[in-house]
């Protein structure tokens, strides 16, 4: 069987670019014990990709040259040698950027395509959902009456946080670019505020927000925007470090905050989070969160793209702010 895949061509100072990637046909091996074929339907895109064509040390090694690209994707079971997955189960996992993977059924998680739309399995109900339970509830700490600002607001990550914390009765105010990403936090997500960085003084507008300060600040973007927040924080806030999607593209060192006595002399914590710490609790996460969608608490959306050829300039919107929540692509045609 011949798959289509996106290998990595060369790795990109800066933005990516097409040459970055070829699409290439490619056979697939046979199958050994305990491993699947799989027909991706969907696959995930995530800023994290853009630090994984990187190359150096980080939390999960670098996508070599001439490897298909990794990527997060849902789709179904077509042969197995797994006792434990079947044909015609559908799973979750890293199948590469590729229409069809041959996967090691282990470290695979089944899910059901009945209960929700395949595409969410990648974004509230997968890793971005889970990104943002842990990150805010754990790390967060949240406490009724917190003030949580969240950056990357209308993300895959920042729009299910700030959901989150009004379910646990929080002010929240997102940062967003753009006037329909803002209107769109606080008409439809039920944001307190919302501040549109690209047309506004953040600075100015997080204290009129903010007047008692931040308590909690989940973190999407790193850079100037962090520094302001760190200016406004409140006695004993929490600051997650989920990403900095502003610095990934940096051709220049990555842009630390200069304002992190802020920290001190506010008792605060900074810290990062890598959702796989938090591997083992996914069901309970998933649980809380099918709840409070069937209960009209949690909206979702999805940011579909068609076609695998697309990647490149897919990838790219996410450090362009055009997508609105999560950024999957469409890998069948069905």
């Amino acid at each position: 069987m011949i798959s289509k895949q996106l290998i990595l061509a060369r790795r990109p100072t800066g933005n990516i670019s097409e040459d970055t990637f070829e699409l290439v046909d490619a056979p697939l091996k046979d199958l050994g014990k305990e491993e699947v074929l799989v027909e991706v339907d969907y696959i995930s895109i995530d800023p994290a990709m853009r630090g994984w064509i990187n190359e150096g040390k980080s939390y999960i090694a670098p996508v070599q040259i001439g490897e298909v690209m990794r990527a997060w994707g849902v789709g179904r079971v077509i042969e197995s040698t797994s006792e434990e997955v079947s044909v015609d189960d559908y799973i979750v996992g890293f199948t590469g950027v590729q229409n069809y993977a041959v996967l090691s059924a282990k470290g695979l998680q089944k899910v059901d395509p009945h209960l929700a739309p395949l595409e969410r399995y990648l974004g509230v109900l997968g890793v971005p959902g889970m990104t943002a339970y842990f990150g805010l509830l754990d790390t967060g700490a949240p406490k009724q009456g917190d003030t949580v600002v969240v950056s990357g607001a209308a993300g895959a990550v920042g729009s299910v946080v700030g959901q989150i914390a009004k379910i646990k009765q929080c002010r929240v105010v997102g940062i967003a670019g753009g006037k329909e990403k803002c209107n769109y936090l606080v008409e439809e997500l039920g944001f307190d505020s919302a501040i549109d960085y690209k047309n506004s003084d953040v600075r100015k507008e997080l204290k009129k927000t903010c007047p008692n300060g931040v308590d909690i600040y989940f973190d999407n973007v790193g850079g100037d925007i962090l520094d302001v927040v760190l200016g406004q924080i409140a006695l004993n806030a929490r600051i997650v470090i989920c990403g900095a999607i502003s610095q990934y593209n940096n051709t220049t060192p990555v842009k630390g905050p200069s304002n992190y006595l802020s920290l001190l002399v506010n008792r605060a914590r900074m810290e990062g989070i890598v959702v796989t710490d938090n591997a083992a609790r996914y069901g309970e996460a998933a649980a809380d969160m099918v709840e409070w969608i069937d209960q009209g608490r949690l909206l979702v959306r999805e940011h579909i793209v068609q076609g695998l050829e697309t990647f490149p300039t897919t990838l790219q919107m996410l450090f362009n702010g055009e997508n609105f929540g999560k950024l999957v692509i469409k890998v069948t045609e069905n």
